[in-house]
């Protein structure tokens, strides 16, 4: 079992010395910084940052729009026990 394993690791270190460097990492890893496709890359992940912004900004509002529901409906029945008690 160890032999098989040795010789796995060897074919896979070999494998991996004897490819272009060109095939280790795309052209945004490897340093070319201005190719299209590092220029697509960076739009996808703004993009995928606005995605999420604008949800979180939804989740936000949300949480904001129940805080006032909360305060307007606590308004209301402190308004309404007030009027109950002191009825003039």
């Amino acid at each position: 079992m160890k032999i098989h394993l040795k010789l796995i690791l060897a074919l896979t270190g070999l494998a991996f010395l004897s490819c272009p460097d060109s095939a280790r990492a795309c052209a945004a890893c490897f340093g070319k910084s201005d190719s299209a496709m590092a220029q697509g890359m960076n739009a996808g992940i703004l993009a995928l940052l606005g995605v999420i912004g604008l949800v979180l900004v939804g989740a936000a509002s949300f949480f904001v729009f129940l805080a006032r529901q909360a305060a307007v409906s606590a308004r209301k029945e402190q308004n309404g026990a007030s009027t109950r008690q002191n009825p003039a």
